[in-house]
């Protein structure tokens, strides 16, 4: 058979075709053709041999039978053998750059594009793979490598925009709807409070003192399901985002730009609301009567934290000291402010629930081009409070107020604390239902509708109560069972998870990058649970091998061994305990249990822990992030 082979591969193909027949011959006929008449049993298997090996040339019709392939169809063959056969050089030739870590100059504009959406066939994406295997790293590593990507952070970027955004961030010309001629005025000042970033404000607030001692407070939530209809140009790209959005250095608005402009609560002039009216006794703090209006509200001002907080202290509204715009408002919302909240805590009582704790510190992320600065906030300030505290208020009021009509809703419910099984996550449904976790009988989230979906499509439904009173479940744009609605909460919840997921994934990146940036060799952290810790400078947590048994809130001395933007991880060891929490004997575990079921959620990304504080900080747009800043906080990520 080695005589055979070697025989085989010297017989011509070429002039083997123009020797046979166009009809179906046996071999034996074409080695008389071939060889002519003195031939023997090597030559003959090796004519089969050859035969039999060539399929581009011949096909086989039986039992030592054969017929040649059509010239044209032979070409053709050929033709691609030849292709393929370059491309197999070309393809070696490529691999052989990568792993000598050169990117070859046809890889030039296609790095991102083969680790985020690659074409598997494409010689490119052949040879990467075979290099990076050759290499023993991952292709997005190879990459890195050899300079196909400026950065791990532009992968991580690129590949969030490939899943999410595959067509580009940018929005189509479109033009809002004409606002009603006939909406009213309201004889109002407003102020909103956000961070100095804010662009999309969605909420404001103002104050009347009446003449029999009560006051008169609005909660003013920018409308623009005046202006957008379901099923408009505007209402497509809404649907197709659900959301904005938030990472640190950036945003992703849910609205064009200009549509934004014609909604926002920007200050010094009139600007379309949904507004809630509560009257309020100021001697209780008991809510009287409320009611809801679709207006104009003069916005004065537009409030920043980072001038207002230093101000707005507990000890400055109890002895009436400082000079800060609104003053007298501010002060009259900050004893409704910690009466909501006081009476939330003994709603969540009655579920079985132990009062909320708030987290001490956010952080708020400023990023300008690779160098990041993370800043610390104190959480829980006055103005927090009342932000969230009257979002909160706004968001069960309206929830009801749909109810009440018969108008369905996208409502966030949560249920069965006290279950063995533990607390269970928050529920989007479109009937109302107690969330007991916030102590509210029900919660329909908006009071972000330039910014979350959801709250566009409760305030479409909101509108038509406003606008019809008892026939509003006629007139609403989702009706009862509306398999639509349903769509939408399947979708939005679906989204505004990974979109979460992003901005959590983003924010441990710039710690990350914060740590490299400060040249930091060593780290204090915080025992969380087990070999888990929270980073005491930066809201970033990480797993420490073999770190012992320590109990929570245990301060740690850690050396940073490596950091890994590519994979967003960090290698660290234990150096020393710094210190350990004193812990009496009679203190109760359950509290213990608490925390641990709160930091279980902060690394689960589950929607919302056992503290309300979650929701709360959602509607106050904590973790909006403008142009360069963005905020992190356990229970924000969540949100």
């Amino acid at each position: 058979m080695q005589q055979a082979d070697e025989a085989a591969q010297q017989i011509d193909l070429d002039f083997l075709w123009e020797c046979a027949p166009a009809e179906e011959f046996a071999y034996a006929a074409l080695a008389d053709e071939y060889f002519g008449a003195s031939y023997g049993p090597v030559e003959r298997a090796a004519l089969v041999l050859r035969l039999h090996g060539a399929p581009v040339y011949f096909r086989r019709k039986g039992r030592g039978q054969y017929q040649r392939a059509p010239e044209e169809q032979l070409k053709m063959a050929l033709a691609g053998l030849e292709r393929k056969r370059q491309q197999a050089l070309v393809q070696a030739g490529y691999e052989e750059e990568l792993k000598a870590g050169r990117l070859p100059d046809a890889f030039a504009g296609k790095a991102l594009g083969l680790l985020t959406k690659p074409d598997k066939n494409s010689i490119e994406y052949k040879a990467l793979d075979a290099a990076a295997l050759a290499r023993g790293v991952s292709p997005a590593r190879l990459m890195l490598d050899c300079g196909g990507i400026p950065s791990a952070r532009a992968l991580h970027e690129a590949r969030f925009l490939a899943e999410y955004f595959p067509h580009g961030t940018g929005f189509p010309a479109v033009a809002v709807g004409k606002l009603p001629e006939d909406l009213p005025r309201a004889d109002v000042n407003a102020f909103s409070i956000d961070d100095i970033t804010t662009t999309e404000i969605d909420d404001a607030f103002s104050v009347e003192h009446l003449s029999d001692g009560r006051v008169r407070i609005g909660v003013h939530i920018a409308a623009p399901a005046l202006g957008i209809v379901r099923g408009d140009a505007v209402d497509a790209i809404a649907r197709a985002r659900l959301s904005t959005v938030y990472m640190p250095g950036d945003k992703i608005t849910m609205l064009p730009d200009d549509v934004v402009d014609v909604f926002t609560l920007k200050e010094g002039d009139y600007r379309p609301a949904l507004s809630l009216y509560i009257i309020v006794k100021r001697d209780t703090q008991e809510i009287v009567a409320n009611e809801t209006r679709a207006e104009y509200v003069y916005v004065k001002s537009n409030l920043r934290h980072n001038t207002l907080d230093e101000l707005v202290t507990e000890d400055a509204l109890a002895a009436g000291t400082g000079d800060y715009p609104h003053k007298d408002d501010i002060a009259a919302l900050w004893p409704l402010a910690q009466a909501l909240f006081e009476r939330r805590q003994v709603a969540r009582a009655g579920y079985g629930l132990k009062r909320e704790v708030q987290r001490n510190t956010d952080y708020n992320f400023y990023v300008e081009g690779e160098h990041v600065s993370i800043t610390p906030r104190r959480r829980g300030s006055p103005l927090d409070l009342i932000v969230s505290e009257l979002a909160i208020l706004a968001n069960s009021t309206w929830g009801a107020f749909l109810h009440d009509h018969s108008v369905p809703g996208i409502y966030r419910t949560q249920r069965a604390f006290g279950m063995p099984s533990g607390p269970k996550r928050t529920r989007m449904q479109t009937s109302a239902a107690p969330h007991e976790g916030l102590g509210v009988p029900q919660y329909a989230w908006s009071t972000s509708p330039l910014r979350r979906y959801v709250d566009l499509v409760n305030q479409w439904q909101l509108l038509a109560c406003v606008q019809h009173g008892v026939t509003a479940k006629l007139a609403a744009p989702f009706k009862q069972k509306d398999a639509d609605l349903y769509a939408v909460v399947q979708g939005f919840d679906d989204t505004y998870a990974a979109y979460a997921d992003h901005q959590r994934r983003m924010e441990y990146f710039w710690c990350l990058r914060w740590i490299k940036q400060e040249g930091r060799k060593q780290v204090s952290a915080t025992v969380v649970k087990g070999e888990l810790v929270r980073l005491d400078e930066v809201p970033l947590l990480l797993h420490v091998p073999a770190l012992g048994v320590h109990a929570r809130g245990t301060r740690v001395l850690l050396d940073v061994m490596s950091v890994d933007e590519l994979t967003i991880e960090a290698s660290v060891r234990l150096v020393s305990v710094l210190d350990a929490p004193m812990v009496s004997s009679g203190e109760p575990a359950d509290e213990d249990e608490d925390a641990d079921a709160a930091d279980e959620t902060l690394l689960d990304a589950a929607d919302e822990s056992a503290q309300g504080e979650a929701e709360a900080l959602a509607e106050a747009g904590g973790a909006a992030s403008g142009n360069g800043e963005s905020s992190a906080n356990g229970e924000e990520q969540s949100k």
